[in-house]
């Protein structure tokens, strides 16, 4: 290879890889393969790449086997621990990425790394080529000259000769000599004792070169000079270990080192399997197809000749992909604009009947087309695919048409084939499942402020992306089902649970719930109010008025002012003022407990008092939220906008919300309440003969459970061991240690591990089950409810010992809420076929946890209220009998007060 301008590059392969595996967060991919090494390592990679643009590069690794230097000293690298399982299961797909790259890989049998690199170096400043070495490893300090430099991407730091001198004191040529004299812990290499890198500088400048050290021993006084005199059999053994090699007999010739293009096609396979999602769009923006390639085969209809031939080719087929374009994400409020549809893969059509900026062309009549599509859109047979198949259903329920035969939605497959994977959207699993790069909202609508509602955007622009919706959702629903079929549990959750659920939440939703606008009103100035007096309370306690919503100040008059206890700190290093640390310090001091209370109330304000009045639909005056099945992992429901799963229950301020919810006129709300559900399940899958025993006789279950416990009868049960006995049931089946009983119940902890031990000594098929699902757990990667929903629990063989034990915690409580919530969905279908079926003067409004909240005509309230229990009661059978809470009235909160 002749002199060039760019520098060769050379990447010291192994060194980086650990370094990544330790300095980034514990990434995974969806399957709980590890991926944070190979993401910290391919991302260095492209920062060099990007840097110094090099057209010669070599990223090197270490071999498995033995190197000459453990035949020199069989001790070599003795004390290094086994190298972690999730670092080692990385390697092979790092090698893979980098060969994919176009780049380089060496590794030479015999020799290390280092050595490699030297020869490689050595050959370059040769050759007067210039020379950038990728590490962070000392060792190869003694590489640098004028030719070449090292540099660390991890702290972004170079060295040249300068700067060698300036970190180790001491010349690149003099490296060699320092590393003998003050050795390597971590390589079990032996240096002089008690010589650290000072002292070793020192004698260096004093005596120019270890040889010279070496002929004066006789003079180097005190305990050094000793120890070095100790050391002179030694030292040559030391040098010859830290020496890096020049002369390795490399498998590659120079011009081989010239980068080569990326095979993009496995890099793509590559990054899918990673996960790396941002990558993976770069990549597919270089590679993507022609605009006429990808989408010749979609059409945008504004012929009703060829409209109706489309018509004709749905109302024949058995299923068809289906998405509708609107004006608004708001179910409420949006109109449509256009329709879509895919029929085979690449097979696709838009119609748009609502684009009317200036200039848009003519399109069919909206009432002709939704006419001509009703009949096909209301046909039980004809199955439909959708994604987020529910906001369809309800933008089409507001123009009049009843989507039936809603077979598939991709976004439950996605969720139903991986509860923890992050992100369900159409985008990101075009991209995880097609790696296909979609046609994004704002690349046909623009961003921000000047972002264009679809009925501005131009026809010929939001055809071709509404096609693509279609065809994109059919081939997800053709890539995820087979695998999602094929598992028995998978596919009961999928057609039994999730898809009957989608119209539920529809008609919930839709159905909305009545809010008094006056009562969140002087609700909120109440709060107001509290505030001011919870603001001036704490400007009192603290001498000094301060911003309360201020991280920073509250550090300042916390830590600094009122000297209490730093307990945790961020990752910047500053005493942490999260809500965790704040309950602890609460226990002991004031400032802490008025902080929380502020925090708490300010949060209801901002979230409740001031947003659901503004959330009222104008049309309905009621609040519609949505549902979300995909939003947490064990299968409950979230809600959104407003989000009802977080109005607190048992403070005051908790139920006046609730208080707002109110009934119409001549109706009143209905609360059904499954009672324990969680024990009860615990007591099911466990069998445990006490706990069954306990609910088949309709016990106070803590109270049975404080007998059990302290041995008692159950008329000697105080009220403070029911508390004891509460805190025990509940936090067992959340995984609870005793260090988590001894903070809730403020005990000590051999009190609190004598409670769990007499728990499990009374309980002990509960203990089994915790055992039993652990080693499930561990064995399968995943936990499943009792019906086969999965949760896939990718910490369970992490290094780090609290990640484990975290997901430990959550292999036990997950078979239990996903079993909830899988028996509240099924509720739910049953009552939302017989509301419909009967006629009944009734509407489901709202789900929360384990509870349902309905709207009655308060004629019929008796006989609906028990056909509400009958149905939730009747939903599964379980060994134990499963109980629900009934109340009525004419607010939310009057209602829940069973």
């Amino acid at each position: 290879m002749s002199a060039q301008n760019k520098p060769l590059v050379l990447v010291d392969g192994s060194s980086y890889l650990y370094r990544a595996f330790h300095a980034l967060p514990a990434l995974m991919n969806s399957k709980g393969f590890p991926t944070g090494a190979v993401y910290g390592m391919v991302n260095m990679l492209k920062r060099l790449i990007a840097d110094y643009q090099p057209e010669y590069m070599a990223v090197v690794f270490d071999t498995k086997g033995k190197t000459f230097r453990d035949d020199l000293y069989p001790a070599y690298k003795a004390t290094r621990t086994e190298m972690p399982g999730e670092l080692a299961q990385q390697i092979e797909p790092i090698h893979e990425i980098i060969r994919a790259m176009g780049l380089p890989l060496i590794a030479v049998e015999g020799v290390e790394a280092d050595d490699v690199i030297g020869t490689l170096a050595a050959r370059a400043t040769h050759n007067k080529i210039d020379c950038v070495i990728s590490t962070g490893d000392k060792d190869l300090a003694q590489l640098v000259n004028k030719h070449i430099t090292l540099i660390n991407t991890m702290n972004n730091t170079t060295l040249d000769p300068a700067g060698v001198k300036e970190k180790f004191g001491v010349p690149p040529e003099r490296i060699i000599d320092y590393l003998t004299l003050v050795g390597d812990t971590s390589d079990n290499v032996p240096g002089v004792p008690q010589v650290g890198p000072k002292t070793a500088a020192k004698w260096l400048n004093e005596y120019g070169s270890l040889d010279n050290i070496v002929a004066h021993a006789e003079k180097i006084t005190g305990k050094a000079g000793d120890n070095l005199r100790a050391s002179l059999e030694q030292l040559p053994l030391t040098r010859s270990l830290v020496t890096i090699k020049l002369d390795v007999d490399l498998p590659i010739q120079f011009d081989q080192l010239k980068i080569d293009s990326a095979d993009k096609a496995r890099l793509t396979e590559l990054f899918r399997e990673m996960e790396f999602k941002s990558w993976l769009a770069e990549l597919l923006d270089e590679t993507k197809n022609t605009h006429s390639d990808k989408y010749a085969r979609y059409e945008i209809i504004r012929d009703e000749t060829v409209f109706l031939e489309w018509v004709n080719q749905l109302s024949r087929s058995e299923i068809f992909a289906f998405d509708t374009e609107t004006t608004s994400l708001d179910y409420m409020r949006a109109d449509l604009v256009g329709v879509s549809f895919a029929l085979a893969p690449g097979k696709a059509a838009y119609v748009p009947f609502g684009h009317d900026y200036p200039g848009a062309p003519g399109q069919l009549a909206r009432n002709k087309v939704l006419s001509a599509l009703k009949p096909v859109l209301e046909n039980e047979r004809i199955k439909k695919i959708g994604q987020n198949i529910k906001y369809d259903m309800e933008v089409l329920a507001k123009a009049g048409v009843t989507l039936r035969g809603a077979a598939f939605d991709t976004m439950l497959e996605s969720y139903v084939k991986d509860s923890t994977g992050s992100n369900h959207s159409m985008d990101a699993l075009a991209l995880k499942y097609l790696g296909w790069r979609t046609i994004t909202f704002e690349d046909v609508a623009g961003k921000g402020a000047k972002q264009l509602t679809f009925n501005q955007v131009d026809v010929e622009k939001a055809g071709i992306y509404a096609a693509e919706d279609a065809d994109v959702t059919l081939q997800l629903h053709q890539a995820l089902w087979p695998g999602i079929s094929a598992e028995p549990g998978l596919k009961h959750i999928f057609e039994h649970i999730e898809m009957p659920l989608v119209p539920v939440l529809a008609q919930i939703e839709r159905n909305g719930v009545l809010i008094d606008p006056v009562k969140l009103e002087t609700q909120g100035r109440e709060l107001q109010k509290r505030l001011l007096e919870l603001e001036q309370e704490a400007f009192t306690a603290a001498g000094m008025s301060f911003n309360l919503n201020s991280p920073k100040q509250l550090q300042e008059v916390l830590f600094q002012k009122l000297k209490l206890p730093v307990l945790q700190k961020t990752p910047t290093g500053q005493a942490s003022t999260a809500d965790n640390v704040l309950q602890e310090l609460a226990l002991d001091y004031a400032m802490p407990q008025l902080i929380i209370e502020y925090r708490s109330l300010s949060k209801l304000m901002s979230t409740y008092t001031n947003r659901l009045v503004e959330q009222i639909n104008p049309d309905t005056g009621r609040i519609h939220t949505s549902y979300n099945q995909t939003g947490t992992a064990t299968g409950r429901l979230s809600s959104s906008e407003p989000n009802l799963q977080n109005i607190p229950i048992r403070t005051p301020e908790g139920r006046r919300i609730r208080q707002a919810f109110i009934a119409p006129r001549g109706c009143q709300l209905i609360s059904a309440d499954y009672s324990q559900i969680e024990l009860r399940l615990m007591a099911h899958i466990s069998e445990d003969p006490s706990l069954l025993n306990a609910f088949a006789n309709n016990l106070d279950i803590h109270k049975a459970t404080a007998a059990e416990v302290w041995g008692v009868a159950l008329d000697a049960v105080t009220p403070e061991m029911r508390r004891d006995a509460k805190a025990i049931n509940f936090g067992l089946i959340y995984g609870m240690s005793a260090f988590g009983l001894t903070r809730q119940l403020g005990i000590d902890r051999k009190n609190a591990q004598d409670y769990i031990d007499r728990y499990f000594a009374r309980y002990p098929r509960v203990k089994a089950y915790m055992e039993n699902t652990r080693s499930m757990a561990r064995e399968k990667g995943y936990v499943e409810t009792l019906w086969g929903r999965r949760l896939y629990l990718p910490d369970i063989h992490a290094s780090q010992i609290p990640r484990q034990k975290a997901a430990e915690r959550t292999a036990i409580n997950a078979p239990l809420q996903g079993s909830a919530a899988d028996i509240i969905k099924l509720a739910m279908i049953r009552i939302h076929h017989w509301l419909n079926e009967s006629g009944v003067r009734a509407k489901m409004i709202m789900q929360v946890h384990d509870e349902l909240v309905f709207e009655a005509d308060e004629k019929d309230l008796s006989a609906i209220a028990d056909q509400i229990r009958r149905h939730m009661t009747e939903a599964v059978s379980l060994r134990v009998p499963l109980l629900v809470s009934l109340g009525s009235g004419a607010n939310w909160d009057d209602a829940s007060a069973h």
